[in-house]
């Protein structure tokens, strides 16, 4: 190839860079009319679809300079959008989770994202559409980019035959796990039940975990009062445990009582269940009363835990 053909071709790499750059606005300030810039997002982004990762691993995924990267981490931090803490297999590294807020703000850069594409592609006929994907297709492939990294799980609505599943895996798990009997399933029924029949969409939501196609957790939030809501029947098979599904799904109920205007989420639990209490005290909620609980064990203790909105 002469230094002319070659020329011409990096020209032309350069100038779609430039038309492209403009079109999705990267450089605007603030991407998306956010606060954040493109170089924060991707952060946000691989924060929210990685388990506790470390500043050293995203930094190498993103190719972003240690020191730039320990700036925005810093950023996020003082803003409440990121939480740290030490590794149990090294004490001098730092695992760093997304916050509740943390969340919601990629959340809504994610609907903007997806609300720009919409309008971007929406003059375009469904044959040009699909030219479009397929030259990005083409791009990806040639400049050899990496696949996005795969979400372990999905999070949805409860449909027909979940709460069968709620009932029974509780019944099955709190009795290998804590010995509980079937008392306990039988609590867990009568809640799922009246969930069912008295539920308001509006205020109250169940969230299903499905990995592989199957279930693999829940959690309810329903209503107490005008001004406070429950959360209820937190569960995670013990399969799926490692993957930040329990911290997700206890996110998705605060994110959701802020949205449907309630003050406070109050929940009950047992001081057996540390596991649940940790997720709980991590997402802000404190303890305010605790007493015996003697109905699923001696010596065991009900604690009732309160996360004002």
């Amino acid at each position: 190839m002469s230094d002319k053909a070659m020329a011409q071709r990096v020209e032309a790499v350069r100038r779609f860079n430039r038309f492209y750059t403009q079109k999705i606005g990267v450089l605007h300030e603030g991407l998306l009319d956010s606060p954040f810039s493109l170089a924060e997002v991707r952060v946000l982004y691989e924060l929210a679809h990685r388990e506790e990762p470390t500043a050293t691993e995203l930094g190498q995924e993103l190719g972003l300079d240690a020191g730039y990267l320990s700036r925005i981490l810093s950023r996020f931090e003082k803003k409440g959008l990121l939480r740290k803490k030490p590794s149990q297999d090294d004490g001098r590294r730092s695992l760093l989770q997304l916050t509740p807020r943390g969340r919601e703000a990629l959340a809504a850069l994610d609907a903007r994202s997806s609300a720009e594409v919409t309008r971007m592609m929406a003059g375009l006929s469904p044959t040009g559409q699909r030219q479009l994907v397929e030259a990005m297709h083409t791009l990806e492939g040639l400049l050899g980019a990496k696949a996005e990294p795969r979400v372990p799980y999905v999070l949805r609505p409860h449909q027909p035959g979940d709460m069968g599943w709620v009932v029974h895996r509780h019944g099955v798990l709190y009795a290998r796990e804590y010995g509980w009997d079937e008392r306990f399933e039988a609590l867990v029924a009568s809640i799922v039940a009246e969930f069912i029949q008295k539920l308001d969409p509006k205020h109250e939501r169940c969230w299903v975990a499905e990995k592989d196609g199957e279930p693999v957790g829940s959690v309810f939030l329903v209503k107490k009062s005008k001004t406070v809501a429950r959360l209820r029947l937190l569960l995670v098979e013990p399969s799926a445990r490692g993957l930040g599904i329990g911290s997700r799904l206890v996110d998705e109920c605060v994110r959701f009582a802020r949205q449907a205007g309630y003050r406070k989420v109050t929940l009950w639990t047992n001081s057996v269940l540390l596991a649940a209490r940790r997720i709980y005290e991590a997402a802000g909620f404190e303890l305010v009363h605790s007493e015996p609980d003697p109905l699923f064990g001696a010596g065991q203790v009900g604690e009732t835990w309160e996360l004002v909105l």
